[in-house]
């Protein structure tokens, strides 16, 4: 007996979807069959029954539009307007700190000094991050944050996304004082910034491990935050390597946790929550820096 010909229909990389287009055309009365193909999971069914076969189909997506799956996520844009507003804050704040005549001791008080630090004088992790020693540093840390914050605030929101960043950036800076020591100091948003670095790869390999077309490449995001950290964090006689790193690992581990924690993007309360939180921080410690 000569088996009839069979046309594909449909191809997904999704096992699942493949079987329930199978059950739509089975309860039609129709004979698909389902295999793994090269390209993916591939829905065939003989030559006369295409015809009924795509109108069963239409019918069904119609009644039943593809839906995000709990555990899958959208792609986000990048929030660029909150990016560039952070990273004309970083250069304000450098213009307010050189400004010639300023009576404000900024850098003696605000630095991240290792010495001072182990003596208790914690705020300073934190104040450090909105210091810059000269025009490059500032403008090269601003086009940095205008592009990795931007991608970022996209994924997260503005107010969690920036709660993070300064939370990583003062973890980093905490972390390299306890294991530089004295006389070791460092000012500079970077440490932050490659917080933001790593938590973009740690929210990559967790968004990406809960799909299942895409679980075999979820090391991807990480390979491609490591080599940021490699080019643009270890080059340089007055680049602080230890504290980039320290930024990057600590932005890492937020960046997985808050995948889990946050199964879908936060809503304005908790965006607005956290921002004043971050903010409120940033003012406390200077604050108390400049008592």
């Amino acid at each position: 007996m000569i088996k009839p010909a069979e046309v594909p229909l449909r191809t997904t990389l999704d096992p699942r979807l493949a079987e329930e287009w199978e059950l739509v055309l089975l309860a039609q009365g129709l004979t698909p069959r389902v295999d793994q193909g090269a390209n993916g999971v591939v829905l065939s069914v003989p030559e006369k029954e295409v015809k009924t076969a795509l109108a069963s189909l239409a019918a069904y997506e119609r009644e039943n539009p593809p839906k995000l799956q709990k555990r899958d996520h959208p792609i986000e844009p990048p929030n660029w307007i909150a990016g560039i507003v952070a990273a004309e804050l970083l250069l304000g704040f450098y213009f307010v700190t050189v400004m010639r005549g300023t009576t404000v001791p900024w850098f003696e008080r605000g630095s991240a000094d290792a010495n001072r630090i182990l003596l208790g004088e914690l705020w300073r992790a934190v104040t450090a991050l909105t210091l810059h020693t000269d025009l490059a540093h500032a403008v090269g840390n601003a086009v940095a944050a205008a592009i990795f914050l931007s991608t970022l605030f996209g994924m997260l929101g503005v107010g969690l996304g920036f709660a993070l960043v300064v939370l990583a950036g003062a973890a980093g800076n905490l972390a390299n004082a306890f294991l530089q020591g004295s006389p070791h100091v460092s000012v500079g948003a970077s440490t932050a910034i490659f917080g933001a670095v790593g938590m973009l790869g740690g929210l990559g390999v967790v968004r990406r491990s809960r799909i299942s077309s895409a679980k075999r490449r979820a090391w991807i995001p990480v390979a491609a935050a490591l080599g940021l950290l490699a080019m643009l964090g270890t080059g340089g006689p007055r680049v602080d390597v230890l504290a980039h790193f320290f930024g990057f690992l600590f932005g890492g581990v937020l960046g997985i946790l808050s995948a889990f924690i946050f199964s879908r993007f936060p809503g304005p309360k908790v965006q607005w929550f956290f921002g004043c939180v971050a903010l409120a921080t940033l003012i406390y410690c200077w604050i108390l820096a400049l008592r």
